[in-house]
């Protein structure tokens, strides 16, 4: 292993504005997913764009905003597409643009 990347597990806390959230690591998703909800009570926006995914549930376009989060102690400004999480255990899901910036993951980690 790389000893400048940062070791987690599946499921890791957040902070986005002042609000800290756990969230689930998602190796097999590009990008990030917050909650509609969750977005709506950190007033994040404005919307920069749309964009088209592929998922289980089908085709859907999302809106995309973007955050800064603090993770593991580093500062980030990233991307997150806005969906309806109501149904899931975990408001946001952490996907591959946030992960590349050199973070492991190990499954037995909690």
């Amino acid at each position: 292993m790389e000893s400048n990347k940062i070791t987690i597990g599946l499921i890791e806390t957040i902070k986005i504005k002042d609000k800290e959230i756990k969230a689930k690591i998602d190796t097999g998703s590009d990008g990030s997913s917050i909650d509609i909800n969750l977005a709506a009570e950190l007033k994040l926006g404005p919307i920069l764009d749309t964009k088209k995914y592929r998922s289980s549930h089908g085709n859907t376009t999302r809106p995309l905003v973007e955050a800064e989060i603090i993770f593991k102690n580093k500062n980030f400004k990233v991307n997150f597409n806005i969906i309806d999480r109501t149904n899931l255990k975990y408001q946001i899901l952490i996907g591959k643009n946030i992960l590349k910036k050199g973070f492991l993951i190990d499954p037995s980690r909690e």
